[in-house]
């Protein structure tokens, strides 16, 4: 799916659920709200759940990391928020609130005017999101005429250089077919596409996992500053916890589809909660105890086939019996820190 065409993609309807209060990642203010929103896979094998009662907020121009193991659902998350969730996923509860509107409750033309405007998307991969049989300014150009067709040439073009001038991309750039772009320039691409009509909330699905470590940087430090001239909320997905450090205010891990803790990037890093994410901060290359590296017990359990109670329960070094019998809820700690796990439920 190419970046220009991506804000043709179509959605699932989910079915109402009466909401529960999101976890507070952003003030009262809150620019995003995700409440209860679930993700379903039906396959030939069964029903797989990839996205299990997720909720929680976020602030203008605040930035989210999320992290977590590969098929925890984090793209999915990002999708759904989309909605292009496709065959055989489906959204079957939730809402998506963007600054008082429901993506999830748009209807099909309302949302693809919603796509951009309100909430972008930065993909994993630029190379494969841009038309490669088409100049990077007629794909920017297509894009601010699905949203504002009565805009004049001449200001639809200004509009495509600013935003190429503020990712430090040459204006020649307009010009210029995708297979004559490195793949850092490629990537700046698709974030200028993501702020042409300056968006409240822009997810970038792991933006730099296909960059060197320089290139990673750039294209980084360049979300950063064209966030804070728009100051959009972002949610940056991705594995590497050393770029979340340096980059998002709060960071949320997911596990098994569920948000599993929610803590500022400082507690995290320095405090860790649930069980989970003490391993994964514990698996991070430690210069105090160089060449020892600890891994996380076992695998990652199959969404078709889910542990009962706390689908962490058969990797967990603290497993107690209620673990396995009981789903744990989310549990406030001061501070915003959330975390769910029965270690702080008072039921243990």
């Amino acid at each position: 799916m190419t970046m220009a065409s991506s804000v043709q993609a179509e959605g699932a309807q989910a079915a109402p659920k009466p909401p529960s209060d999101p976890v507070a990642v952003g003030g009262t203010d809150s620019v995003l709200q995700v409440r209860n929103l679930e993700v379903t896979y039906y396959t030939d094998a069964g029903r797989a759940k990839a996205l299990d009662d997720v909720s929680f907020s976020l602030g203008a121009g605040e930035k989210l990391g999320m992290v977590g193991e590969s098929g925890s659902g984090k793209s999915t998350l990002a999708l759904a928020m989309m909605r292009m969730i496709k065959e055989p996923g489906r959204i079957e509860n939730g809402e998506v609130v963007v600054d008082g509107t429901d993506l999830i409750a748009l209807d099909e033309d309302a949302m693809r005017r919603a796509r951009l405007s309100k909430i972008a998307y930065i993909p994993q991969g630029a190379m494969n999101s841009l038309n490669p049989v088409m100049r990077i300014g007629a794909q920017m150009v297509d894009a601010v005429k699905s949203h504002v067709p009565d805009e004049q040439p001449s200001a639809i073009r200004d509009r495509c250089m600013h935003a190429l001038a503020s990712v430090d991309l040459d204006p020649k750039a307009f010009r210029m077919y995708p297979h004559e772009l490195s793949g850092g320039m490629k990537q700046r691409v698709c974030v200028a596409i993501g702020i042409l009509l300056h968006p409240q909330v822009i997810i970038a699905d792991e933006p730099t996992s296909a960059l060197d470590v320089v290139t990673q940087r750039q294209v980084m430090e360049t979300i950063d500053r064209v966030q804070s001239s728009i100051n959009a909320a972002v949610i940056l997905i991705g594995h590497d916890m050393g770029l979340m450090a340096q980059f998002v205010d709060k960071v949320a891990v997911m596990y098994a589809g569920r948000l599993v803790e929610v803590s500022a990037v400082r507690d995290m890093f320095t405090d860790p909660k649930h069980p989970y994410a003490q391993a994964l901060i514990n698996s991070l290359p430690n210069l105090d105890n160089k060449g020892v590296f600890e891994g996380i017990p076992g695998l990652a359990p199959s969404l078709l086939r889910l542990p009962s109670g706390c689908a962490f329960h058969p990797r967990c070094s603290r497993v107690m019996d209620i673990c396995s019998a009981k789903r744990p809820e989310v549990t406030a700690l001061p501070g915003g820190h959330t975390v769910m796990c029965h270690l702080f439920d008072g039921e243990a």
